[in-house]
């Protein structure tokens, strides 16, 4: 019997990581899910899973979290500037608890991608290269809700507003990369690895027509110099570090930074991953 834990099973990816395991016919008595808030899980624990109370900037609440895990799917912290550290005690509670697999959600290309998220990641990979332990990097690119989930702003606003050149975006659902992350998990392969993910690609153009043609609403694609769309952000509303933080992302993206042709997402999940038409006509009829 193998027992599997998903870190932050609360959040988005962490819950659809859950449900992934249990799909691939886990049971869920072997399914730890370690999170801050054990009632926000309530429901995954009437169904078996066993919850466990763990954070990643508490030590202490670590080891009782992973005791008698044998993989582990660490999923990145949210607090940027405070992920190296909690990263690195999650590993050395993993290390001590004798967890044999980490399975750790990165950024596509950390180590040479100029993206402004990527220097945690990195630092982290090289944290679980230094432990000894087998892991798994899986190098997630953007996700679609990052655009799905604005689908009402650019229907109201009928265009998509950005700095990105005509930059290249190669993105994928939570959902398939939950899917991915419990393929790892659950894998025989006992060798340490690196996988690039990533599904659909698109520019900002592409978005607009995809959006016109799912929802018959005209949206198009307005691109801007990087100082003027950080001021149109500060116009919105956003203070002006998160606006040029923002600014930065998108000037990742015309770089390239969030482009691959990597085909790895498909090859774990074994089955092509979700398109952006599917992902935007999904989210318009949630609406």
């Amino acid at each position: 019997m193998t027992t599997y834990a998903v870190t932050a099973a609360s959040g988005h990816l962490g819950r659809l990581a859950v449900e992934a395991l249990l799909e691939r016919g886990v049971p869920a008595a072997d399914v730890v899910a370690v999170v801050r808030t054990p009632a926000k899980v309530a429901d995954l624990a009437d169904r078996g899973v066993v919850v466990r109370p763990g954070d990643y900037s508490d030590p202490a609440s670590l080891p009782a979290a992973l005791a008698g895990v044998d993989r582990l799917l660490l999923v990145s912290g949210s607090e940027v500037g405070q992920r190296v550290a909690q990263h690195t005690n999650v590993v050395e509670a993993a290390k001590a608890a004798g967890v044999q697999r980490i399975v750790y959600t990165s950024l596509l290309r950390a180590d040479t991608t100029q993206s402004p998220l990527a220097p945690e990641h990195k630092a982290t990979e090289e944290v679980l290269a230094a432990s000894g332990l087998q892991h798994v990097v899986l190098r997630n690119s953007w996700y679609l809700e990052n655009y799905t989930e604005r689908l009402g702003e650019y229907l109201g606003s009928g265009q998509v507003l950005g700095a990105t050149h005509g930059g290249k975006v190669s993105a994928a659902t939570r959902a398939d990369y939950a899917a991915a992350a419990a393929a790892a998990l659950v894998g025989e392969d006992t060798t340490s690895r690196t996988h690039e993910l990533a599904g659909t690609t698109f520019d900002f153009t592409e978005l607009a027509a995809t959006i016109t043609d799912v929802t018959g609403t005209t949206v198009v694609s307005r691109d801007l110099p990087g100082e003027e769309y950080e001021q149109a952000l500060t116009g919105f509303g956003l203070d002006a570090g998160t606006a040029g933080f923002v600014a930065a992302l998108d000037a990742s993206i015309a770089r390239g930074d969030l482009f691959t042709d990597s085909r790895d997402l498909e090859q774990l999940i074994g089955r092509p991953a979700t398109t952006l038409a599917e992902a935007v006509r999904a989210a318009h009829t949630a609406a």
